[in-house]
Order: structure tokens, then C-alpha cells, then sequence
């Protein structure tokens, strides 16, 4: 028998102007517990999405980890899974890519494999996209791309700022990424798409070596606006911050707020109401996996 304990950090997307490019992992974890038997599957969830979530083959844990085992040519054990969530769901906070990454670190472990760019790219392939799946797996800061529209998902981790003390707002309110994307236009004027280059080049510089420009760094153009629509609340929690002078943008795909302080604490002029107020630290490991 083998027992495998996993942990993954949640994580932030798009950071403002970064879109499907800017990644950063939070300290707040989902732990899940992966043990080999001598035939069938068992999976219990407590926590987020604990009696919404399959507890089947369909669970997407699941999906990742027999993928990964079946890349590398192995057969998949039977299997006891356990998850435990604190990682809210849909709310922007990257709970699926950590599920995704928990599995594809478990599947990789348990075939032999190292987590490194294959395990990438499996991981990003079940998102359709690296930001939240690097972040997960590698910590820190990441920047993500794809090598052209079929090719490897790729991804390059950088060192965060020390100075960093991510404040997380999550309301209650839930958020579907393929509802919200579908908001997006397909075409952006010329101007916004020069200022949306501009301000990721920018925060990559902010978020690792100029804390003080992180208030235009997070100005975003090519997503949030046309998202608005979707949580008009986040948007207007995003405004409030940022005209106190706080770095603050749409966690993801919403309805969750980011804001980059440097305190760990937010202006008492702001208000909060219907958000949970959540400092956070910045998750420097990724996922960690530990036979016991």
C-alpha cells in the first residue's frame, strides 16, 4: 500500500492586465490524501464542494491523476481519495486547477514521474489555459504561455516581492469561468491592446521588484471591463480600492477581489459588505506531495 498526502495552494489569475498570462499562489490549501488498494475507487470530500462535487470516476482529482499515470504507461490501483477543501469554489480562486494539479501530482508520483514540463502541460491542457495550473504547481509568480494554438503549455516562475500581502474579498456569490469569458469580445481597439502590453510588462516588474507601482501595474483594459457586467459588485468593490490607493483587480474570473497590499490590511474607508475579508500569504512551494 501506498499513501500519498498532497497539498496545493490556491491561486490568482490575471493579477489586472496579465490575462490568461499572470499567475501568483496563495497560501490557503486544499490537502487531499491519496492511498492505494487492491481494487475499486473511493472518494470522500469535505469542505468546498463537498455534495456538489462527483465522488466517482467523474471527479476531476481523479480524471488528472489517471491521466497522468496513463501518459506514463501505468495502470491506476485501485484507490482511496480523500479531499479536504478550503479553497472556495467558483470564485476565482483557482479551485479546479488546484484539483487538477493535486491529481496530476498523486498520478505523477505514483507512476515515477517527475513534476516537471510534461506534468505542465497535462495540468494546463485540462484548464485551456497555464495561469492558475503553473501557480498551483510551481508557487510564487508565474507567467504562462503556449508555444502557438496546439503546441506545449509552457510556463516560467519568478520570484514575488517580499513585500506582498495579498488581501483576498470572496462574496458569496459564485462565478462560471466559460460564462464570464464568454463576455469577452474578439477584437479590442489597437489602444487597449497597447495598454493591456504595456501594464503586464509593468506588473511583472512590480510584483518583483517595485511594490510601489503595483496601483498602475493592476489597471486592466482588456478583460475586467467587459466583465463588469457579470458581478457589478466586484467591479465596484475593484473601483472603491484602487481610488484608496490600494492595487486591487478581479481575482480570475470573479467574483473574488484581489488586493496587493503591503500591510495585510485594507483602508476602514472601504466597504466591504458582502465580501469576506481574507489576508493571505503568497504560497512560495506550489504543490507538495509526501508519501507517509
Amino acid at each position: 500500500m501506498t499513501r500519498l498526502r498532497v497539498t496545493v495552494p490556491a491561486s490568482t489569475a490575471n493579477l489586472g492586465p496579465g490575462f490568461d498570462a499572470l499567475g501568483l499562489a496563495l497560501g490557503w490549501y486544499d490537502v487531499v490524501t491519496v492511498q492505494t488498494a487492491a481494487a475499486g475507487l473511493t472518494i470522500e470530500v469535505e469542505g468546498a464542494g463537498a455534495g456538489e462535487v462527483p465522488t466517482d470516476d467523474g471527479h476531476l482529482l481523479f480524471r488528472a491523476l489517471r491521466a497522468a499515470m496513463e501518459e506514463a504507461g501505468e495502470p491506476v490501483p485501485g484507490l482511496v481519495i480523500r479531499c479536504a477543501n478550503t479553497i472556495p469554489h467558483s470564485r476565482g480562486l483557482g479551485s479546479s486547477a488546484a484539483a487538477v494539479v493535486a491529481g496530476v501530482a498523486a498520478g505523477c508520483t505514483l507512476a515515477g514521474r517527475p513534476l516537471d514540463e510534461r506534468a505542465l502541460d497535462l495540468a494546463a491542457r485540462f484548464e485551456g489555459h497555464a495561469d492558475n495550473a503553473a501557480a498551483s504547481l510551481l508557487g510564487g509568480l508565474v507567467v504562462a504561455w503556449r508555444d502557438g494554438t496546439e503546441g506545449p503549455f509552457r510556463a516560467a516562475r519568478l520570484e514575488p516581492h517580499e513585500a506582498l500581502r495579498p488581501v483576498v474579498l470572496v462574496p458569496a456569490t459564485e462565478s462560471a469561468t466559460a460564462v464570464t469569458r464568454g463576455l469577452l469580445p474578439e477584437r479590442v481597439p489597437l489602444s487597449d491592446a497597447v495598454f493591456a502590453l504595456g501594464r503586464a510588462a509593468l506588473a511583472v516588474t512590480a510584483l518583483t521588484t517595485r511594490p510601489d507601482l503595483l496601483l498602475p501595474a493592476t489597471d486592466d483594459r482588456l478583460h475586467q471591463p467587459h466583465r463588469a457586467a457579470a458581478w457589478p459588485a466586484t467591479m465596484a468593490l475593484v473601483t472603491e480600492l484602487r481610488s484608496a490607493g490600494v492595487p486591487a483587480a478581479v481575482s480570475g474570473a470573479g467574483p473574488s477581489v484581489l488586493a496587493l497590499t503591503r500591510a495585510g490590511t485594507l483602508p476602514g474607508s472601504v466597504d466591504v459588505s458582502g465580501f469576506a475579508a481574507h489576508p493571505v500569504a503568497v504560497d512560495q512551494a506550489g504543490v507538495r506531495v509526501v508519501c507517509e
